[in-house]
C-alpha cells in the first residue's frame, strides 16, 4: 500500500473542528513544521492539541495559538512562547500541565493498550488531585491515565511508501509514542524512499501505525533560543 500524499494541504483536508492533534517535538526539535502550518491556512479550530510545548510566537504551535485556532493545550511547560504565556495567564485558554515523564508514560501507555499507571511524580501536589492513590513499598504512588487523541502529527528523518520511519538523533524525542497513540498518525519526512529502503533493525515506528505520509519539501530547522558568547 502506498501511504504517500502529494502535499501537507491534503493531509490535514479533512481533519473537523474540535479535533484532538497530537504534535511531536521538544522545543523547535524534530516538529512537524509543514503539517502546522497547513492546518494552520485551513483556520480548523477549537483545537485541543497536546505537545510538549507550544513552540514560539511565530513558529511551530505558535501560529495557532495566534490565530485562536486552540481551545486547549495539553503541555508540559508554558515554555518559550509569550502569547500562549498571554493566553495561559488570562484563562483565555484551556491548558493542561503534565509533569515531562508522565507525558511521555501516558502517551505510551495509550498506545501499549494499558488502562493505566501508578506513578509517584505528583503525588502530594495539585497534580494529585481527584486521582486515585496508593502506597507502594512505603512511598505515595497516583494513578495516571493513558493520554490519546484523533491525530498524531509527527515528523521523521526518512520514510517509505508504506510508512515505516527512522528518526535522527534527539528529533525523535515524542514522536514514536505519539504515532502509537493517535488514532489516526500522519508523519511528514525529510526523505522519501521505496518500501525495502530502510534497514529492517533500524526502523523506529514500523508502518502499521503510520496511516498516511509526505515528504516535506524544505525544513527550516530553527533555533529556539540562540545564544552567542563574545570570543
Amino acid at each position: 500500500m502506498n501511504k504517500v500524499l502529494a502535499t501537507a494541504d491534503e493531509a490535514v483536508a479533512a481533519i473537523p473542528d474540535g479535533a484532538s492533534i497530537m504534535m511531536g517535538g521538544f522545543g523547535l526539535c524534530g516538529i512537524p513544521e509543514h503539517l502546522i502550518a497547513a492546518l494552520h491556512r485551513r483556520g480548523t479550530r477549537n483545537l485541543t492539541i497536546i505537545s510538549n510545548n507550544a513552540g514560539i510566537d511565530d513558529y511551530g504551535v505558535g501560529p495557532l495559538l495566534k490565530s485562536r485556532q486552540v481551545r486547549k493545550m495539553i503541555s508540559t511547560y508554558v515554555g518559550e512562547n509569550k502569547e500562549f504565556e498571554r493566553q495561559f495567564l488570562q484563562k483565555e485558554i484551556e491548558v493542561e500541565l503534565v509533569p515531562q515523564g508522565t507525558f511521555s508514560e501516558r502517551m505510551r501507555a495509550a498506545g501499549a493498550g494499558i488502562g493505566g499507571f501508578f506513578t509517584p511524580t505528583g503525588a502530594g501536589t495539585l497534580i494529585a488531585a481527584g486521582k486515585e492513590s496508593r502506597v507502594i513499598d512505603g512511598r505515595t504512588y497516583i494513578l495516571e491515565a493513558p493520554l490519546s487523541a484523533d491525530f498524531a502529527f509527527i515528523k521523521a528523518w526518512k520514510g517509505d511508501r508504506i510508512g515505516n520511519l527512522v528518526y535522527r538523533k534527539t528529533a525523535r524525542n515524542f514522536n514514536p509514542m505519539m504515532a502509537t497513540a493517535a488514532r489516526h498518525t500522519i508523519a511528514e519526512v525529510e526523505e522519501l524512499v521505496d518500501a525495502g529502503a530502510l534497514e529492517p533493525d533500524g526502523i523506529h515506528t514500523p508502518g502499521i501505525f503510520v496511516k498516511r505520509l509526505l515528504q516535506g519539501p524544505s525544513y527550516v530547522k530553527r533555533i529556539e533560543k540562540r545564544t552567542i558568547t563574545n570570543g
